[in-house]
């Protein structure tokens, strides 16, 4: 936890508190990830945007709390949290991977409750009409060597045997949640939706990328970057900017 954090509940950390922004970004972790995953994007689009990044239990400050292992199960609390901290400025949902799916039932229970977002942007993952049983990795190492193999996470951390005990509990729950999420049948939403990917990301082809305009009676675009699964850590400067740019919009 950082000395800058502000933790608005359980759900919402709030690094970098841009009060006078007009628009307000929701960032949601990959399989694997935590919230302080998005502190420098949160610190390089303040003052001009306010950036709320999403805390799963069973990381960090909340790794003793019970984990998660559906994207439903995941959604519904992120989703009361956003309504319960709304404060009527726009609310733009960017979920990364795992993160993707999330968001987008998040914006479903959004509408839902009479809060349509500015826009969704799914990053680096198919569409939910896509999702497909994956044979995901179940043994430590195993789930250790996947995380690696998408660039995501530093050798050097996963040699480490007292951290990876510490971040694979939450690692195979987001495995169980991604593995286990099918699309149910419903009307499509009325928010704009966005995809950000890696131009080399194997795991996003164009016409899974192109399932998302279904998910929509909104606007759709699509953004690639240079780069593979995690293309944005790659080239935080280039995302950032993207970002700014798609907020004013």
């Amino acid at each position: 936890m950082t000395g800058t954090d502000t933790t608005i509940n359980r759900w919402i950390r709030h690094y970098h508190p841009a009060t006078d922004a007009t628009a307000r970004l929701v960032c949601l972790p990959h399989a694997g990830g935590s919230a302080t995953f998005f502190f420098p994007a949160a610190r390089a689009l303040a003052p001009d945007v306010d950036v709320l990044s999403i805390q799963y239990p069973g990381r960090q400050d909340r790794r003793a709390e019970p984990l998660l292992d559906s994207i439903e199960a995941l959604a519904a609390p992120v989703a009361a949290a956003l309504i319960a901290d709304h404060d009527g400025r726009p609310l733009t949902l960017f979920g990364h991977s795992m993160g993707a799916l999330v968001a987008f039932e998040v914006a479903t229970r959004l509408e839902a409750a009479g809060i349509t977002p500015r826009s969704l942007i799914a990053s680096g993952r198919q569409a939910p009409t896509s999702a497909t049983p994956e044979d995901l990795p179940t043994g430590d190492r195993e789930a250790a060597a996947h995380l690696l193999s998408l660039s995501g996470t530093s050798p050097s951390l996963l040699e480490d045997d007292e951290m990876l005990q510490m971040i694979l509990p939450a690692l195979r729950a987001d495995f169980r949640a991604v593995s286990s999420y099918r699309y149910t049948e419903r009307p499509p939403l009325t928010t704009p939706i966005a995809v950000f990917a890696g131009e080399s990301d194997p795991r996003t082809s164009a016409a899974e990328i192109a399932g998302w305009a279904d998910m929509t009676t909104g606007d759709f675009t699509v953004r690639m970057f240079p780069g593979g699964h995690f293309y944005l850590s790659d080239h935080p400067g280039l995302v950032t900017e993207a970002l700014r740019s798609h907020l004013k919009g």
